[in-house]
């Protein structure tokens, strides 16, 4: 991270968090090269997103609910949306405008099914939104949660230390191989056969030493 945080026109989107670490190559094959294919996965991803992404406010009596919130984070370098954010009543809250009382922000992403809904890349992203909404609004953010699609449930999740560390890693990580604009060679893994950029990316085995010195000297070498 830079020593004075990141210029607005520095920010990288919150989203490549949740590619990057699934598979380093597939976010630099989205962020760099600009590729992107949707699949059956990323489909249902996108019509489940819709409700959430429409930009609705509602006030209910246990919550205010903001859906397609707009944040960022100088200090980490990113910038993206919250599918949605709940703010709920707390002793230890902040004030809302117009609203009486203390209130949390909660954020909770829609994801399609519940492999994704427990994996830890976007565990990761969530934790991103949750570090965007403490700077924005200068308060705690415990926990949030991410909706699982199939099951139409909440998986909660909370931001331990661990998981605010990764995550804070991860941002560095991208910042860095963005500036190298360097994308990794092609590792042949398990979860390539439900990546929808399996097609763009020709993923092939490769022996233990080719595998390490070629990531290296595509990941350090400056063209």
């Amino acid at each position: 991270m830079k020593p004075s945080g990141f210029a607005e026109s520095d920010l990288l989107p919150i989203s490549g968090l949740q590619h990057l670490a699934f598979c380093e190559r597939r976010w630099a094959l989205v962020q760099i090269e600009s590729i992107w294919s949707d699949n059956r996965f990323t489909a249902e991803g996108n019509a489940l997103h819709e409700r959430a992404h429409s930009g609705e406010i509602e006030s209910r009596p246990e919550a205010l609910i903001r859906r397609t919130l707009l944040i960022h984070s100088l200090r980490l370098g990113l910038t993206g949306q919250a599918d949605i954010v709940e703010f709920q009543p707390s002793a230890t809250g902040i004030r809302l405008h117009g609203h009486r009382g203390l209130w949390t922000a909660f954020p909770i992403e829609y994801k399609r099914s519940r492999d994704k809904a427990g994996s830890k890349a976007y565990h990761v992203q969530l934790c991103a939104q949750a570090l965007c909404l403490e700077e924005m609004l200068g308060c705690f953010v415990a926990t949030g949660a991410i909706y699982d699609g199939g099951t139409r449930r909440r998986q909660p999740v909370e931001f331990t230390p661990e998981l605010r560390a990764r995550t804070e890693a991860l941002a560095a990580r991208m910042h860095l191989l963005f500036d190298l604009r360097s994308t990794p060679p092609p590792v042949f893994a398990k979860a390539c056969k439900s990546c929808s950029l399996v097609e763009d990316c020709h993923p092939q085995p490769l022996s233990h030493s080719g595998r390490v010195a070629e990531y290296l000297k595509s990941a350090l070498d400056p063209r």
